[in-house]
């Protein structure tokens, strides 16, 4: 098996689109225009490719991003800096290989350089196990509960503490040029240019 893990690219938002909603209650669904937006504005969107065919992908955003979303919204409320794991995905005949863990070890050392929290959530109604050992296994904790506007179910409120950030912080970004090392593993992706009009996009 052949796996990469890398930046999405335009042409495959239709099936990114559909792996999202194929999945069920345990993420919200989306449209295309959604999709684009997430496209243009996440400050990480990376796929998982297998042997050349799309197998998942997360979305997470840096708590600059203008984002409606009301778990998001919580975070920013409390905390001043963090990277909010919206989503992650992965296809049917692609779970139980640990995409899900690849793709959290990924999405981690693109966050413990840049801030001190790495964010998500998990409903709680229909409860999922599965969900809540993975991310207590994965250094998670829960730091609140609320029921989603608009949605209608709890949703446990998880956060964990990178203890790098406070590294590299202090060796980089607050001293010389203020800045991390220019090396590709390190860089931003570079989105889409934003549709003159600003898309809801109500995620997770």
């Amino acid at each position: 098996m052949t796996l990469v893990i890398r930046d999405v690219r335009e042409h495959e938002l239709d099936s990114a689109l559909a792996l999202n909603n194929a999945v069920g209650h345990s993420i919200l669904a989306l449209d295309a225009a959604r999709m684009r937006w997430f496209h243009a504005n996440a400050s990480y969107f990376r796929v998982a490719e297998v042997d050349g065919v799309i197998a998942g992908f997360l979305m997470a955003m840096h708590a600059s991003v203008d984002y409606s979303s009301p778990n998001f919204l919580w975070f920013r409320e409390r905390y001043p800096e963090f990277v909010y794991i919206d989503r992650i995905v992965i296809a049917e005949p692609y779970r139980g290989l640990g995409l899900g863990r690849i793709f959290y070890c990924d999405v981690t050392s693109y966050a413990e350089v840049r801030v001190p929290l790495l964010t998500c959530e998990v409903f709680l109604e229909p409860r999922d196990d599965v969900a809540v050992l993975f991310h207590g296994t994965y250094g998670f904790n829960e730091v609140g509960q609320h029921v989603m506007p608009g949605v209608g179910r709890p949703a446990s409120l998880l956060a964990k503490s990178l203890c790098s950030y406070e590294f590299v912080r202090d060796t980089y970004l607050a001293a010389g040029q203020g800045r991390l090392p220019d090396q590709p593993w390190l860089a931003e992706r570079l989105p889409a240019s934003p549709e003159p009009r600003a898309v809801r996009a109500s995620g997770g």
